[in-house]
């Protein structure tokens, strides 16, 4: 038990679910309630916004605050909580106050996402319980389209998310490539030693900076089953809900998802860690300037860590053999594809609108 107990530290997540059993109990009960309220607009989207709250950080945590997990894992969880849930609280609250009670900074507001949900299918309400399952099994599964896809009420909607996504990928490969094959040898004969105490402070700044603009993209995926406009009371709600679900998340270390994190190559160092977060901040800000079309932020992240991972092992920067970084690098793309296709299904049986448009792509 002793051995058992080292490795789970070495991995860097506590389980709240001691097993299996109690995981699998606790989501029965939540696909019970989803049918029992599903019909009920009120009470059902307050019970989605909850779960898609919890889950959709959850599984995005390992591209928002995973290398900041990983590289301050010394540090007590409630410091780190704080920080990233008050900067949450912050960026919410600004949006509601600019957009006139809208706290997805317009991302809901592009065509076919800005019309407040009037009815909910059970379909719908369980696409947040069915991702908890998906990011137990340490899948980096698209939260934009398994969540955003099922409410889409014009035709092409989807087709331009895909798309955005997609591309988001590719960019973020190419520039992360170009930047390691440049820079990494340089970074790998200076990030040597003890990090200057200057580097936390920067990595402070960098990781607060990328969640705050991954908030700025994401809130979407929450906010999408709640009214588009919201008072101060809902706005009190949600900020609540979610402060309290981080705390579960960082006193959880991140959880299983963590992984996709601690297997890469130099995420524990600050240094380096700043370096990924300072590089994704960048990318996130050009998605946000070019287009409000809502975009999954993993396919990115993914994006930039296998240029990353494929460019340092070309440069002999990691010790890695280049099958088992193809391996690793084609493993979180196949995950990610998987989870897409699940998205894809469940958007087909909820929504007409949806279902029209894909069997458009093929007849």
């Amino acid at each position: 038990m002793g051995k058992k107990n080292n490795i789970r530290k070495q991995l860097g997540f506590i389980d709240v679910f001691k097993n299996e059993t109690s995981f699998l109990v606790f989501i029965l009960v939540l696909f019970v309630v989803a049918s029992l309220v599903y019909k009920s607009t009120a009470i059902a989207m307050w019970f989605g916004f909850a779960i898609a709250g919890y889950s959709v950080v959850s599984n995005d945590s390992i591209q928002t605050i995973g290398t900041f997990l990983s590289s301050n894992a010394n540090r007590k969880w409630w410091i780190l909580w704080l920080y990233i849930g008050g900067l949450f609280v912050a960026t919410i609250v600004l949006s509601f106050f600019l957009f006139d009670g809208d706290i997805s900074f317009k991302r809901l507001a592009t065509k076919g996402f800005s019309e407040d949900p009037v009815s909910f299918d059970f379909l719908q309400i369980s696409a947040p319980i069915l991702l908890l399952i998906i990011t137990r099994m340490r899948m980096p599964i698209s939260t934009t389209f398994l969540l955003l896809s099922s409410f889409a009420t014009s035709s092409g909607a989807i087709h331009k998310v895909l798309a955005k996504s997609v591309g988001g990928y590719f960019i973020a490969f190419v520039v992360s490539f170009l930047i390691y094959m440049l820079l990494s040898k340089y970074f790998k004969t200076k990030f040597k030693g003890k990090a200057h105490p200057a580097w936390d402070a920067i990595q402070w700044i960098t990781s607060g900076a990328l969640w705050v603009l991954w908030i700025m993209q994401d809130a979407a995926n929450i906010a999408v089953f709640l009214p588009r406009k919201l008072d101060y009371v809902e706005l009190i709600a949600v900020v609540g809900v979610i402060f309290v679900g981080l705390g579960i998340i960082f006193y959880n270390k991140g959880g299983r998802i963590q992984q996709i994190v601690t297997t890469k190559t130099d995420v524990v160092d600050v240094r380096p860690a700043t370096v990924i977060d300072f590089i994704y901040s960048f990318l996130m800000a050009f998605h946000l300037i070019y287009s409000t079309v809502p975009m999954s932020t993993t396919w990115v992240f993914l994006g930039l860590l296998g240029g990353r991972e494929i460019a340092m092992n070309l440069r002999k920067t990691n010790h890695k053999s280049m099958a088992k970084t193809f391996l690793i690098v084609g493993k979180d793309v196949l995950l990610a594809v998987i989870g897409l296709v699940i998205s894809i299904i469940i958007a087909y049986a909820v929504n007409i609108t949806v279902r029209d448009e894909i069997n458009g792509w093929f007849f």
